[in-house]
Formats: structure tokens, sequence, C-alpha cells
């Protein structure tokens, strides 16, 4: 007889997975499932597993937006490790459960918008990394945290390509990366991350442009000078460091100001784009004094 729980691959709208989990929740001898994060998550309709793991920005496996989906398969993510150090106080190669048993892992269902003018929701499970940041110990020189992705071009076909300086490189100030809403997260719609979405362990910083948000990382590092990000160090005139999403910034080769949500269909209108992508009220105080039209 078939089982009659849905299956992860099932999910579709955001209905559907609250069904999922309300029927967890009844199991839950059975089942282990995050706890929500309520207080950091929007209301808003989460796109579908199907959007979500089929269009993708992740130059590692090729260019076009499927591609992700269609050559991640091949790369491997059992054994993995996170190598922590610079200035902390407890350096190492951690296994990914060692990063795992650092914090809670917690449900987060944020918005997403990407440098390209579109947009989704995405229902994270993760860890926050700020949980990890003190469980390493940060030294108090330390300013920055430098993030950097796996680097295996036999298994990631477009680290073959030279179209980047690989390996994908990333970065943040200290109190970005310490903000409650910076999460490290290794899942989706609370099942394992998957590999065209930056398993097993990927950043997700919410109010900034999604090429922020590094996947399947391998070293985090403090720093006590900024340090090198990919697509700020190929073309500083349209990436900049902070890459806030910031309607008022128009990227040298498109507007900003209005956003296009992925699944809505197409004929879709665009909607406005929210400053700091609708997290300013938790993170408008890291920039007082600021000038963001020149720290874009």
């Amino acid at each position: 007889m078939p089982s009659t729980d849905p299956k992860w691959s099932d999910v579709t709208p955001k209905a559907a997975w609250l069904n999922r989990r309300q029927i967890m929740a009844g199991a839950a001898a059975a089942f282990a499932t995050p706890a929500v994060a309520q207080n950091l998550s929007t209301s808003e309709t989460a796109n579908t597993l199907e959007e979500i793991t089929n269009y993708n920005n992740y130059y590692e496996f090729g260019l076009d937006k499927g591609d992700p989906a269609k050559y991640a398969g091949q790369l491997t993510i059992d054994p993995w490790a996170v190598q922590i150090d610079g200035l902390v106080d407890r350096p190492g190669s951690y296994d990914l459960a060692d990063v795992m048993r650092m914090g809670p892992v917690e449900e987060r269902i944020y918005r997403f918008r990407c440098v390209e003018a579109w947009s989704m929701v995405i229902p994270w499970n993760g860890i926050q990394l700020s949980h990890i940041l003190n469980k390493v110990g940060v030294q108090p020189s330390a300013r920055y945290v430098a993030f950097e992705t796996l680097l295996r071009p036999e298994e990631m076909p477009g680290q073959r390509q030279g179209f980047l300086d690989w390996p994908y490189r990333e970065g943040l100030r200290l109190d970005e990366a310490m903000n409650p809403l910076t999460l490290m997260a290794t899942g989706l719609y609370g099942e394992s991350m998957p590999k065209q979405n930056g398993a097993p362990i990927r950043l997700v910083v919410p109010w900034k442009y999604g090429f922020k948000s590094i996947k399947s990382i391998v070293r985090i590092s403090l720093t006590a000078d900024q340090p090198p990000a990919t697509w700020n160090l190929t073309n500083p005139r349209e990436y900049g460091f902070y890459a806030n999403v910031n309607p008022e910034v128009s990227h040298p080769r498109w507007s900003q100001a209005t956003e296009r949500r992925i699944g809505g269909g197409l004929f879709n209108s665009r909607q406005d784009t929210v400053m700091f992508n609708g997290y300013g009220d938790q993170v408008a105080s890291l920039y007082a004094g600021q000038d963001l039209k020149r720290d874009f």
C-alpha cells in the first residue's frame, strides 16, 4: 500500500508545504523539523520547490539558469569540512556535522532578490552565522569575514571556463555577519540542501543581492582587512562590495527600482523593490552615516 505522507518532491505551493508540516507535527516521534523563526520570517507565499531548484545562478556549473540543475548531480558533498581560520580562537577544519552542532537549526522564510532584478521567496533551514562565529571565538582585531567556495573543476564544469577567477569568494563586514538574519543554510523546505542550490552549506544574506550569498562553502576566515569578493574584483563598477538591495541605485545596465517575481507567469507584473529587500528595520542601523550610493 503506498504511503500517504507527502514527499519532498511533491511540495509545490506554500499551502501544500504547510499541510505537510502539520502532518509532520502530528508524527513528531518519527520526524524532526527545524524550529520556525517566526520573528525573522516573511509571511509572503514561498516559491515552489521546482522554481527554487531549477532557476539558479551558480556559475560553477554553467551560465544558463538551468545548468546547475543539469550538472550539479555529479558534485560530491560527503565528506565535507569547512576550514575556519584567521582571527579566531579555535581555528581548524570542522566537519559539517560539527558545524551543524554549533547552533540550533531554524527555518527562515526569506525574500531573495537577485541583482538581475528577479526575486523569489525561499524557505531555508540553517544555522545563524553568529552562533558559529561565537563558538570558534572571534578575536577583537577581526573586522571582516571572508568566504570561499569549493574549487573542484572535475565536478564543476563552469570552473573549467575562464569567465571568473575561481574559486568564488565573498565577504561581509563583521557586524553584517553577526546580524541575526545572516544564515548558514543547510537545506530547503525542511530537507537537505539540493546540490544546485549550494549543498551542503551556503551563506544567505537576505538584504543583499543574491551574489553575496556564496554557495558550497569550504572556508571561512576572519580578517582585519576587507577581503576580496569575486564579482567586485571582476567588475567593481557594476558590483559593489556591499551589494545592499537599493532601488535608488541602478545597476549601470538596468534599473533596480522594480523586480520580477519568479513563478508569477508570463504576464506577471513587476513589483516595486524595497530598500534592503524589506529588512530595513533589522539592518538599516548597520549603515548609519554611510553614503549608500558610494558604498553600493
